[in-house]
């Protein structure tokens, strides 16, 4: 049984509960435990992952947020930053699946955020499982 760490930016919270209800659906049913940590942005979420990771005290992770596009230039730092820190931490061999998401206005975010819909949360736990299962594999 695996032991994963959701990683929770709850700036937009109506959002990431869906979010959180797919991931976790996702989790359970592959028969792991897991435990959320929310910090306050996207931009948080690499560094909480990258200390949660050192302790040793989970096998994998799941990245959650809500970025919305708007008037000015920060969207595209958040969205690009907090993906470019998930990616490092990928390439550094932890299993990680990347469920912030980055929309252009609510409405995109509510389809995609919504378990009867397209499920980023479940998928985003998905992709953090298999990650985990390769890295058995090589391991």
């Amino acid at each position: 049984m695996a032991r994963v760490l959701i990683v929770e930016a709850r700036f937009y919270a109506h959002l990431n509960d869906l979010l959180l209800e797919g991931a976790r659906a996702a989790i359970e049913a592959a028969g792991h435990q897991h435990e959320i940590l929310t910090v306050p942005g996207a931009l948080e979420i690499p560094g909480a992952v990258a200390m949660a990771a050192e302790t040793g005290r989970y096998d994998a992770f799941v990245a959650l947020g809500v970025v919305i596009r708007g008037e000015t230039y920060h969207f595209e730092i958040v969205s690009n930053e907090s993906a470019r820190g998930l990616m490092a931490l990928a390439m550094d061999g932890i299993p990680i699946g990347n469920g912030i998401l980055t929309v252009e206005n609510e409405a995109q975010a509510l389809t995609r955020a919504k378990p009867d819909e397209k499920d980023k949360g479940g998928e985003a736990a998905k992709a953090a499982l298999a990650m985990l299962a390769l890295k058995s594999r090589f391991g």
